[in-house]
């Protein structure tokens, strides 16, 4: 008799978790969710119980777990915002991974970040490569995912960089905006975890999508599949954070951090290596232009006041 498998993932009603759990169940698979916020509403009617993280419960977070087959863990914060601090996610996501291997999890798929470096001093590079080493370490047998940027109808990035374009007569481009970004589409991104979860091999992955684009071209591609007018102003890389922080006073939101345009100015967002994924953004921008940065997407709102999980 066939026995249907049980999964976990983590943040099941938040953005990228979503779209795995979605394709889970269109395979006749069980999922439970890990989140901080086991009342929110469920999008999949009922269909997905939510328990909560119980990092500061190891014992029952393994009972939680116990019985299940594969986790897919999307847990991280993009930036320090309060208690949630880079150093507290890393820790975290060990006593996770602690407590999968106490309950006889099979196998984990781990969203990480392309170009993690322990000896960066970007703490979010630096922590995605430690996570990445304990999840090796860890015993489980492990597929670890690097996207650059994904995107998406709920995506942040992308479309919040659009609604600028929309809503502003110019918009600034930090230096001269040669650096590169490899995004991947977020529908992509869930059939590739969904299908290394059900391997048995140890792999890793860059999870990028087929363009390949500098920032500079990224921005006018956008622009042009919205219809929008703004001026592209090339700037010194100060003064662009200096605006994006006056923008994000006003809206009460964090648009770019330091961390974050250090990390994109670098290349981090650009591997040499074949394509995850199938979807073109530029296709996907052009399709979904009515939509596409019409509202502005709060990463504060979504995350810490009431809104979903990573």
């Amino acid at each position: 008799m066939k026995t249907t498998k049980r999964n976990a993932v983590t943040g099941a009603y938040g953005y990228t978790g979503k779209y795995i759990t979605r394709k889970l169940l269109a395979k006749g698979e069980q999922v439970i969710t890990l989140t901080g916020n086991p009342d929110r509403p469920s999008p999949f009617n009922g269909q997905v119980p939510a328990y909560n993280f119980d990092f500061d419960n190891p014992a029952r977070l393994v009972e939680t777990l116990r019985g299940l087959d594969t986790l897919y863990n999307t847990y991280w914060v993009r930036f320090d915002h309060g208690d949630a601090t880079h150093s507290v996610a890393v820790k975290n996501t060990r006593i996770l991974l602690d407590a999968a291997v106490e309950a006889g999890v099979r196998r984990i798929v781990h969203v990480s970040i392309t170009n993690p470096d322990a000896n960066s001093p970007l703490p979010y590079f630096h922590g995605k490569a430690l996570l990445e080493q304990a999840v090796m370490d860890s015993g489980l047998s492990y597929t670890i995912l690097r996207p650059a940027v994904i995107f998406g109808p709920e995506d942040i990035l992308i479309n919040n960089i659009t609604w600028l374009l929309r809503r502003f007569p110019a918009f600034a481009i930090p230096g001269d905006g040669s650096y590169g970004l490899q995004p991947i589409f977020v529908g992509d991104m869930a059939t590739l975890a969904v299908d290394c979860g059900a391997s048995a091999e140890n792999a890793v992955i860059d999870a990028i999508g087929p363009e390949t684009f500098s920032f500079d071209e990224l921005v006018k591609m956008l622009r042009a599949a919205v219809g929008a007018r703004s001026l592209l102003l090339h700037t010194p890389p100060r003064l662009a954070l200096s605006t994006s922080k006056l923008l994000s006073f006003f809206i009460g939101d964090v648009l770019l951090t330091d961390d974050e345009l250090v990390g994109l100015m670098d290349d981090l967002l650009v591997v040499d290596s074949p394509p995850a994924g199938t979807t073109r953004l530029s296709d996907w921008a052009r399709e979904n232009a009515v939509i596409l940065g019409a509202e502005y997407h709060s990463e504060i709102r979504r995350h810490y006041v009431g809104g979903s999980d990573k």
